[in-house]
């Protein structure tokens, strides 16, 4: 499956594309909550789910005092953007 071009907004996106793009990025689906995904790095791990309007990341225990780090992105900002901003961690 072919994804737009990177700088193309993310609701310009057909579903099992932004699915496969979160998989090719290492995430892995929940099974009992299929809108989310999870994810782990080195240095932190976060949920990311696919909200109506925007995605929706948790970056787990990121907080200076041990909370969660929560960061909301607008589905009419590039896959590019996205992933720069998400995946560079809290």
């Amino acid at each position: 499956m072919n994804l737009p071009d990177a700088d193309t907004p993310l609701y310009n996106h057909p579903l099992p594309q932004l699915e496969q793009w979160l998989s090719d990025l290492g995430c892995e689906q929940k099974r009992d909550d299929l809108h989310c995904w999870s994810v782990e790095r080195a240095s932190w791990s976060a949920e990311l789910c696919l909200e109506v309007e925007e995605l929706m990341v948790r970056y787990i225990k990121a907080g200076s005092d041990g909370t969660d780090i929560i960061r909301a992105f607008k589905y009419s900002l590039s896959r590019e953007d996205v992933e720069a901003a998400v995946f560079s961690g809290p």
